[in-house]
């Protein structure tokens, strides 16, 4: 900005035309930036688009969660709407096809005031899990009430019938002996290399195949890897049969490659009649063998699974080696090795016609696409069910006596959560320490401390799908304390014991109210300012409007002396307080400096740490705050010089002579009679110029303007971005900085407010001697075990496979004398 001395009609041109130039340049930058990003952006999107991922709405967060909405995300997310189960009305749980197992870790006797006050020392909690809302204590067993939740009546033809009621005749099918009865996923159904090699499939290493092309496949494939459709066409060349077409089409039946290939050597038959195939189609094509290879090696990705039916045919003509492939041919198995074709599967199971007489040849579009849906649908619905279906249409005989198919007549089976998943054939498991768990005892590992629970679950070589983690060594240790309280009485009388006890309680009651009110001080502390000094007479009022232009301004308090006044301002928000330090310090108000300055108490001595740790926050990563400052406020600091601070020039209101200039008549009031209101629209169409902007927050209280928003966008490099365009948004009346509050914390806050004590003179005042008490030596006993507690959840959300739903629960505490909430921290664990 320039200084107040070059106030002159020149000078001023001159500096505006500078000051636009180098809006502009920020402006181009961002927008450079922005496009270099984008190819990184589209890789990236297109891996996480594929991942699952569990969200909260915004307004969803000021709703605290229970043991049932708990569960309802954990069936969701087990079963999904395959299963019958809607998705929660309180979260959102996108690709929940593509989640590989379930684990919940319980953390007895922490609640979310714990968490917030020991923020620092819970790195890996904070860092780990994107998504935080409030849980409210249960007074039923957490573990037990997870397992043993019900779920909605579900569709009977979800679950295979037991084998034990498998009619005889059944029970020696092809397809029942190879696949059994249960239905399971796409794993089970890929070949295996010693089947690949027995039925001539291309396999790396082996004899005829040395000149074959290899993708670039992973080793193993899970449930959720895509699957791609593939059919070759050939023709008959001097060397044999050779690629002249060849198809892919992705699992949801697009098409993704369809290529004409012009053969090596010279043709002798175009086998017209089956391949489609003319020399006019040929004649003009110029695409290669190799050329299709490498198109194939790009477009798969490393787990890709291949289905076709008779396949190998489709990967000897490509001269291509892919290491995890579906046969269909295989799947709709015949007794003594006969397959049916592809054609009838398609006539007889989808209910389509290919390959009709009228057309000219085989479309390899449409026989990779019905390919891909006889695999879709045999996994979907199982091997029992296909053969059950279809087992006069396609295997030509009937049951003589026939089955009951009706649900209803068949026992009620247990709709108990872990009663589903082992019928599923799902593993669940409980590791903690011994208690009323509604589990099967083989389900059940009992260990005395955190450390042994853990290292059982890292040696796990398989982990359970559904997995329940109990952490019991912060309610312990509070079980200890009062033990030793115990013995210190001992010897009293048993009546007198008992008083001992409630008296225990009380204080452990009294001792938790303490705690909040600390924590509620601390962040009290974060969110105020000191101001000053002030020219005298200068108002309450005048204060408020000075410092709104930075953020919604909660309680002021002035603070006169004989001489000068100063005022304690607290904002709303954390980030009003660290505009305000930016950029109304040092300003020359009525011809005096003002300094804005933070609190200086035993609370605020690791405040610098607090506030790094949440700009590095998880849940602030694409963050960013933004004022929108009224007209005449922005045309002061605009033309204000920063010299040892910001000076309010002649041009503002109530201000003294700055470098011999005449201060201005205009009264500080009457900077804010011209209203400026964000909305949506308007802070997209500012913002989207540094990148996507997935939502805007607009915090307004009804009847009140809405001047701050919180702007989330779809990547970081967005924010980045628009902090580094500060000086040109601030030409458009924008103070923008990194968001300090994670979503979750203001609802939080809410929740938990302080408690008051009533004064002599009537008005309200918390408690300022228990608000100092924030450090003390079960303070630092606390941060130990928090630290020892935060590095064993990491560790064991690292030893998680990926794809995993990962929650974490702290239970809260509830008593006849006080509720006090737990925390849920959720994150899908994402491959490396």
């Amino acid at each position: 900005m320039e200084s107040s001395s070059s106030l002159s009609s020149s000078p001023s041109l001159c500096n505006t035309k500078k000051r636009k130039n180098t809006a502009v340049g920020a402006h181009e930058k961002a927008k450079t930036l922005k496009t270099e990003q984008e190819g990184d952006e589209a890789l990236q999107s297109g891996r996480l688009s594929r991942s699952p991922r569990v969200s909260v709405p915004l307004d969803c967060l000021q709703q605290p969660i229970t043991l049932n909405k708990l569960t309802e995300l954990l069936h969701y997310a087990a079963l999904g709407r395959t299963g019958g189960i809607k998705q929660p009305s309180w979260c959102r749980l996108r690709h929940q096809k593509k989640v590989e197992g379930l684990n919940v870790v319980i953390v007895e006797g922490l609640t979310q005031s714990h968490f917030y006050k020991h923020y620092l020392s819970l790195r890996q909690l904070r860092t780990k899990y994107t998504t935080r809302v409030t849980f409210t204590p249960s007074c039923n067993n957490v573990a037990s009430g997870i397992f043993s939740s019900e779920l909605p009546k579900m569709d009977c033809v979800y679950f295979s019938k037991p084998d034990n009621d498998l009619h005889s005749a059944l029970k020696g099918h092809p397809v029942i002996s190879k696949f059994g009865t249960q239905r399971r996923g796409l794993t089970a159904y890929v070949l295996t290399q010693e089947e690949m090699i027995k039925k001539h499939y291309p396999v790396k290493g082996m004899p005829g195949f040395e000149e074959f092309v290899s993708t670039d496949s992973v080793d193993c494939v899970t449930d959720s890897s895509p699957l791609y459709g593939l059919d070759c066409e050939m023709c008959l060349t001097e060397k044999g049969h050779e690629l002249t077409r060849v198809s892919v089409v992705d699992s949801d039946g697009n098409c993704v490659l369809d290529n004409l290939v012009k053969p090596k050597n010279r043709i002798l038959n175009y086998l017209t009649k089956f391949s489609g195939i003319t020399a006019a189609m040929l004649q003009p094509i110029t695409t290669t063998l190799r050329d299709v290879q490498e198109k194939l090696r790009m477009l798969l990705p490393g787990d890709a699974v291949l289905v076709g039916h008779s396949i190998n045919n489709d990967l000897i003509a490509l001269k291509l080696i892919h290491q995890h492939v579906i046969d269909t041919s295989l799947l709709y198995r015949r007794e003594f090795g006969q397959r049916f074709k592809l054609k009838v599967l398609a006539e007889t199971v989808l209910k389509r016609q290919i390959q009709t007489e009228e057309k000219k040849g085989h479309n390899p579009s449409e026989d990779a696409a019905a390919a891909l849906e006889l695999a879709q649908y045999f996994i979907k619905t199982g091997p029992r069910q296909v053969v059950e279906r279809h087992l006069e249409e396609l295997w030509g005989y009937t049951i003589e006596e026939e089955e009951s198919s009706d649900c209803k007549s068949a026992p009620t089976p247990s709709l108990r959560f872990a009663d589903i998943l082992q019928l599923l054939g799902r593993s669940v498991a409980f590791l903690g320490k011994r208690s009323d768990v509604a589990l099967n005892l083989s389900n059940q590992q009992w260990y005395s401390s955190d450390k042994e629970v853990l290292e059982s679950f890292k040696r796990q070589t398989k982990h359970p799908f559904l997995s329940v983690v109990q952490f019991s060594s912060f309610s312990n240790h509070l079980k200890r304390r009062f033990l030793h309280q115990e013995q210190l009485h001992r010897s009293v009388r048993q009546l007198f014991q008992t008083c001992i006890v409630l008296l225990h309680l009380v204080w452990m009651y009294s001792s938790l109210c303490v705690f909040v009110l600390q924590l509620c001080a601390y962040l009290r502390d974060m969110c105020v300012v000191f101001a000053g000094p002030f020219p005298a007479g200068f108002s309450e009022r005048q204060v408020r409007r000075l410092f709104h232009c930075c953020g919604p301004v909660g309680r002021i308090k002035m603070l006169h002396t004989s001489v000068r006044v100063h005022a304690e301002v607290e904002f709303e928000l954390l980030e009003g307080a660290t505009l305000a330090l930016k950029t109304l310090n040092g300003l020359n108000v009525q011809g005096q400096p003002m300094k804005v300055q933070r609190p200086m108490n035993e609370s605020m001595l690791d405040l610098d740490l607090t506030l790094d740790a949440l700009t590095g926050d998880t849940l602030n990563t694409s963050h960013l705050y933004a004022v929108k400052l009224n007209p005449s406020v922005a045309e002061c600091i605009k033309s204000s010089a920063k010299v040892n601070g910001h000076t309010l020039d002649s041009k503002c209101s109530g201000v003294s002579p700055v470098n011999g200039l005449p201060a201005a008549k205009t009264n500080l009031l009457q900077l804010t009679d011209t209203r400026s209101t964000l909305s949506e629209e308007t802070v997209t169409e500012t913002f989207g110029h540094f990148g996507t902007v997935e939502r805007v927050i607009l915090p307004a209280k009804p009847g009140k303007h809405t001047r701050h928003a919180c702007i989330k966008f779809e990547s970081s490099e967005g924010k980045h971005a628009a902090l580094s365009s500060s000086k040109y948004l601030r030409q458009e009346n924008y103070l923008i900085c990194q968001s300090l509050t994670p979503p979750h914390l203001p609802s939080w806050v809410a929740m938990a407010t302080p408690v008051t004590t009533i004064r002599g003179d009537g008005e309200t005042a918390e408690d300022e001697n228990t608000a100092n008490m924030y450090h003390s030596s079960q303070d630092l006993e606390m941060d130990h075990m928090m630290k020892k507690l935060d590095s064993r959840l990491g560790k064991l959300f690292r030893s998680l496979p990926d794809s995993t739903l990962s929650v974490v629960v702290l239970l809260g505490h509830t008593s006849v004398n006080g509720h006090f909430p737990g925390l849920c921290l959720m994150e899908v664990k994402q491959g490396s």
